[in-house]
């Protein structure tokens, strides 16, 4: 049975390696500071970003960051799932499901007005999950990196 719970600062080590499984996923990098700053944000409270675990087992297989922000188009913030991973051995098993699920759940309580993400084109696998929890938004990202 996949439990979800937020983060506790014992977490990192697991926590750190499913974030490096995500970038290593996505063919990605970041400096060691990002993940130290990107750990820290997510276990002080007064941050907007957030994070939960999935655990089975006694094991954290899965990991969510999710963050709230305004939106032009609503008086409700926007709650935008930013990263999303499971260790190989916990998928098919609900753990992904379970962890959008529970960003839903905080999202409602939060008053957001909706929960939102992206994958890359090619992470077919993910997409059959997310056609069943979520709709597509038909849009195309576009991005300049500075």
């Amino acid at each position: 049975m996949i439990q979800i719970r937020p983060f506790t600062p014992e977490d990192r080590q697991a926590w750190e390696r499913l974030w490096q499984g995500y970038l290593t996923f996505y063919k990605a990098s970041v400096p060691a500071e990002v993940t130290d700053v990107t750990w820290r944000r997510l276990n002080d409270p007064a941050e907007l970003i957030h994070g939960l675990a999935a655990v089975l087992d006694g094991k954290i297989v899965g990991i969510v960051h999710y963050i709230y922000h305004r939106s032009t188009w609503t008086v409700e913030d926007y709650c935008y799932l930013q990263d999303l991973f499971t260790s190989e051995e916990a998928r098919g098993q609900g753990a992904g499901r379970a962890l959008i699920e529970a960003v839903y759940e905080k999202a409602k309580a939060h008053g957001a007005a909706r929960v939102y993400w992206l994958t890359h084109e090619t992470n077919t696998t993910a997409q059959t999950l997310y056609d069943k929890v979520a709709a597509r938004s038909g849009f195309i990202q576009y991005r300049k990196v500075f």
